[in-house]
């Protein structure tokens, strides 16, 4: 005799043959649903109904079942798997005792259909007669049996250390833990739509998810470049601690659902070089237009201070340094900015990166799309972005130490460290360039106060931890 479950999934009937040592699981046939199937085929085997206590996926093709028979008050827990042609299953009563291994031959063949609210079994035998009986889904288990296939835009290069391939080690993430049912297919800036259209591409549908920084979309809202970074402002911990425990990620989403996106954080480098630089930076007098690829409310701060921000995807800033159509540019830092080899080009690499001393970078979400995904896959998707967001500032915190000793020790990059007349001069610019963008409306001006007042915090608790700490660990360093 041969025993097979055939099913007909979305459509599309085929005919599953189910073995101890490869157990098959149908594309889509969520857990609640193999325990529905298994329990209904544990009652045909017994020629009789059982009360279901409730049933267990205990994989690698086992499932486990607990019932009563109506004419017996014994609790027996059956465990039922396939053995090439057999069916064979233990059956242990409730004081624990095992029963011993069965095997049963069979004259029938069961099939199982998968409808929307429903299994229905059915079970044809060899006189040619055909049982069938249908047994009611659960919405979640419905929903479970779903799977989503979405697409990722990102405005980085490809396979760019840590911002390209986060959104990579994301949708990983995301496949993994649906065991499928979600899978996302990332897209690097120019594959499918060029890096400054990735908000536009969530927004409008065409692509369901982007990963970015919220300074690039200045021409949207001008105050959601504080999402992504402050000149002078909060470092990737404090950043963090805000959007998470201080009000930040509300603020962000309300700014944002007017144009159908969700942001979540997904990445931060931590604090950033302040650029590359063809000629030495001695007083503000050297930054008298002087042209610089830098985004976000750094650019704007550059631009009061006398120079000139240029905006450009990080895949055109080498070549625009090389032919001098920039004479300066930010980027990220050591480990990001040797893979794009900007120490061929450069001579001056100049700290410290007070326009983004701690840059969160987004995932962005289209409104609809993550509507209809089912709890626990929003669960997944939430969890996977939080994931990588500690994940990239840990990369980046290991890699940009070994980055800077090859740039200085191998290139013979200098260093260099700005002077404090331009610090303090930006510094004075920021706040006006702050006070400015979020006098325009009153959701701007609450999200600067949520800021303000969550930074005016930690500054106080952090010069005596964090702060304190490190200045104390420079000395003993150092010695006397």
């Amino acid at each position: 005799m041969n025993f097979r479950l055939g099913m007909a999934l979305a459509g599309v009937a085929s005919t599953l043959v189910m073995s101890c040592a490869d157990p098959p699981r149908p594309a889509g046939l969520a857990s609640a649903d193999r325990i529905l199937v298994c329990r209904a085929v544990v009652a045909s085997l017994m020629g009789r109904p059982i009360a279901v206590i409730n049933g267990m996926d205990a994989g690698e093709g086992l499932v486990r079942t607990r019932y009563r028979r109506p004419d017996d008050p014994t609790v027996w827990d059956d465990v039922c798997r396939l053995e090439g042609d057999r069916v064979v299953w233990r059956s242990i009563q409730g004081d624990g005792s095992p029963g011993r291994w069965r095997d049963h031959e069979l004259d029938s063949v069961v099939t199982f259909e998968l409808k929307a609210d429903s299994v229905v079994i059915k079970e044809s035998h060899s006189d040619g007669s055909v049982t069938a009986k249908t047994y009611p889904r659960s919405k979640s288990s419905a929903a479970r049996s779903q799977t989503f296939d979405w697409k990722l835009v990102t405005t980085w290069p490809k396979n760019l250390p840590a911002l390209g391939t986060a959104p990579e080690r994301l949708a990983e993430i995301v496949g993994e833990m649906s065991a499928g049912r979600f899978t996302i297919k990332v897209y690097a800036a120019g594959e499918l739509v060029p890096a400054f259209e990735v908000f536009d591409a969530v927004a409008e549908g065409s692509a369901e998810m982007g990963h970015g920084a919220a300074y690039y979309w200045r021409g949207k809202a001008p105050i959601a470049a504080i999402f992504a970074t402050v000149p002078f402002g909060m470092n990737a911990q404090e950043m963090n601690g805000w959007l998470h425990y201080g009000g930040g990620l509300e603020l962000w989403r309300e700014l944002y659902a007017p144009f159908g996106v969700v942001p979540m954080a997904a990445g931060n480098s931590g604090v950033q070089m302040a650029g590359w630089f063809n000629k030495e930076i001695n007083s503000l007098e050297d930054l008298q237009g002087l042209k610089m690829r830098i985004p976000g409310l750094g650019g704007e701060v550059l631009q009061r201070a006398g120079g000139v921000p240029v905006a450009m995807p990080g895949s055109e800033i080498f070549t625009a340094l090389q032919t001098g159509v920039i004479d300066a540019t930010e980027w990220v830092g050591p480990y990001n900015d040797l893979a794009l080899g900007l120490q061929a080009i450069a001579q001056y690499y100049y700290y410290p990166g007070w326009h983004e001393p701690g840059p969160a970078i987004e995932a962005l979400v289209n409104a609809e799309a993550l509507a209809s995904l089912p709890p626990d896959l929003r669960a997944m998707l939430e969890t996977a972005c939080r994931a990588v967001n500690q994940d990239m500032l840990d990369e980046f915190t290991a890699r940009n130490a070994a980055a800077l000793r090859t740039l200085v020790d191998e290139h013979g990059v200098e260093v260099r460290r700005l002077p404090d007349d331009v610090l303090a001069r930006f510094a004075e610019l920021s706040e006006e360039v702050l006070d400015e963008t979020a006098a325009t409306d009153e959701l701007s001006r609450r999200i600067l106060d949520s800021y303000r007042a969550f930074q005016e915090s930690v500054r106080d608790y952090h010069a005596i931890t964090e702060q304190s700490y490190l200045d104390t660990r420079t000395v003993v360093a150092n010695g006397p």
